[in-house]
């Protein structure tokens, strides 16, 4: 028999057992009850104080799986979580809870979330998951008894953790709507804590308008739905004054982008263009060909903006009709090779990146070679080689597959193929514009971007993080190019505010209050003290759920306030 936590609720609120008295029932049992005297219970300070019995005191470890969307998500989870009192930490072992957000595009990613899961109950952690796997497949055996954000639902990620904090298991899986539209997903104005205090990562869109029967991101992110142009603009807008010098624009599609709100990419990029500074940049996520293909011209003079990277990443995923049909991408390879030409023609240097999967059902040795020739026409710079695998409840896991060991042979070839070629040798002895914006793996360079999202390492010096800097290229690899400032010139400084602090919360003062009952039925309101402003009786006025409530008494713990209602 499943339990209460497996079904499947909208809010917190909702859990009511199917066994619970009605309110008849409750009235009638009551009059037969004779009331016994109660001693009042003191308030115990030291066990007000302790931190297993406050949500808000514990350390989270987070981990994030997938796409730039999902980390976006991902920073706005941990953001809130940190606004609300939280702490964040790096090491898994110290934490009280693990919160994992999944993805569920490959086998390898899942396999890597359910493995988490198991070492974190192994170790007696607390765990909530988060991302497209729960959300697509809340049933699974290994997601009983855990408490689970949907993906349009991270705005509550704090009265999730907060019912796990106490034992207790949410579902949060619900939709965004307004008068019955679905929406993008939760508020772009949120807390966050990017990865990267240099970057930011926007949302422009949740879902897409295709059916791919290979796709199990479809089942989680559901159909396309827009953010409103002036929202996006104002998160850019509040991303450049705290310092963010690079913005990524994701989505599931970004070429799809407007097409649900009555506007489109061009219209979008135009405004946000409007809001980059000089000495910041902007890059274009993933965009399907159907979609750029009516916007060509528009396109082009985007990426040729001196704000705006000339790169684009188009996935072609194989070069044969039969297979793009099977695949019910909505294109043939004629749509995606006019894209490709015609960027290359109007955007001179664009680079263009693309993923191709190998292996799909049915495809045939004719059908790859199709697919190899191509790459062996483009000579892509950026190649994303995937080995098909068979998500469940998908069509394509339900056709004719290709062997395993094809599949694997498949993929080794194109891999040999790409990696016969180097693409930037023609670069050696250029004089580029790069934007610092991180550390290099090994942690011996700063990376930087040239104005076509090519990896250009230079030297680690202080002065050029965040900066455009000049500098001549003196070496090429297969991923990256290697540059020498040039003496005479100086970092170029953009003109924004200085960036966050690594791990620094962004927004706070949009956060909002989190309610919560002790086990001994005191029920507090947990606010940042940033967010309060308290006279000289200690008497607060604050706005809580529409209503103003007048407060008697508070405790400060931490850097926290508790407040007694």
């Amino acid at each position: 028999m499943p339990s209460a936590c497996d079904s499947l609720i909208e809010d917190i609120e909702d859990m009511v057992s199917s066994s619970d008295p009605t309110p008849h029932e409750r009235q009638s049992a009551r009059k037969s009850i004779i009331p016994r005297s109660r001693k009042k219970k003191e308030l115990n300070h030291e066990e007000l104080h302790a931190d297993s019995l406050i949500p808000g005191t514990q350390k989270i470890w987070m981990k994030t799986w997938g796409c730039s969307h999902n980390n976006s998500d991902g920073e706005y989870m941990a953001g809130q979580l940190a606004a609300s009192g939280y702490k964040m930490t790096d090491d898994p072992t110290e934490a009280d809870l693990w919160l994992l957000n999944s993805c569920t595009v490959k086998n390898p990613a899942e396999d890597h979330f359910r493995n988490s899961i198991k070492k974190a109950q192994d170790q007696q952690k607390k765990v909530v998951v988060a991302g497209c796997v729960p959300q697509a497949q809340p049933r699974m055996d290994y997601l009983k008894g855990l408490s689970i954000i949907g993906v349009q639902q991270i705005d509550r990620v704090v009265e999730v953790v907060d019912e796990a904090v106490k034992g207790h298991s949410v579902r949060l899986l619900g939709q965004k709507k307004d008068g019955g539209r679905r929406l993008g997903g939760a508020r772009l104005d949120l807390p966050k804590i990017r990865k990267n205090p240099l970057i930011e990562i926007i949302s422009i869109n949740t879902g897409c308008l295709n059916a791919c029967t290979y796709c199990k991101t479809k089942h989680a992110r559901g159909d396309l739905a827009s953010y409103p142009i002036e929202e996006l603009a104002e998160r850019a807008r509040q991303s450049f004054q705290e310092g963010v010098c690079e913005i990524w624009l994701t989505s599931e599609d970004t070429g799809a982008y407007g097409r649900d709100i009555g506007t489109d990419l061009p219209t979008l990029l135009w405004r946000l263009v409007e809001e980059i500074p000089e000495g910041a940049m902007l890059r274009l996520g993933m965009t399907n060909p159907p979609y750029i293909l009516e916007h060509l011209e528009e396109m082009a003079k985007i990426l040729n903006h001196p704000r705006v990277y000339a790169f684009l990443h188009v996935p072609v995923q194989s070069a044969s009709d039969s297979v793009l049909m099977d695949m019910k991408r909505e294109y043939c390879i004629d749509d995606f090779r006019r894209v490709v030409d015609f960027l290359k023609e109007k955007v001179p240097g664009v680079t263009i990146a693309t993923d191709i999967i190998c292996g799909f059902p049915g495809e045939t040795e004719e059908d790859f070679q199709e697919t190899v020739d191509l790459v062996k026409l483009y000579r892509f710079p950026s190649l994303f080689i995937n080995q098909f695998y068979p998500r469940p409840g998908t069509p394509a896991a339900k056709m004719q597959q290709v062997p395993a060991h094809v599949k694997k042979q498949r993929t080794k070839e194109l891999s040999q193929l790409f990696h016969s070629y180097n693409p930037y040798d023609h670069k050696v002895g250029e004089r580029q514009h790069v934007l610092v914006t991180e550390e290099s793996f090994d942690a011996q360079y700063y990376v930087a971007h040239n104005k076509f999202y090519e990896q250009v390492l230079v030297p680690k010096r202080a002065e050029f993080k965040g900066k455009m800097i000049e500098v001549d290229i003196y070496e090429a690899g297969k991923h990256f190019l290697k540059g020498r400032p040039v003496e005479d010139s100086k970092p170029f400084t953009p003109s924004l505010a200085a960036p966050l602090q690594k791990g620094e919360v962004s927004g706070l003062m949009q956060v909002n209050a989190y309610t919560y009952t002790t086990h001994c039925g005191l029920k507090f309101i947990r606010f940042n003290l940033i967010q309060l402003e308290i006279n000289n009786s200690l008497h607060i006025t604050f706005l809580h759920e529409r209503n103003i409530v007048n407060i008697v008494y508070i405790l400060c713990f931490k850097k926290e306030i508790y407040i007694l209602i």
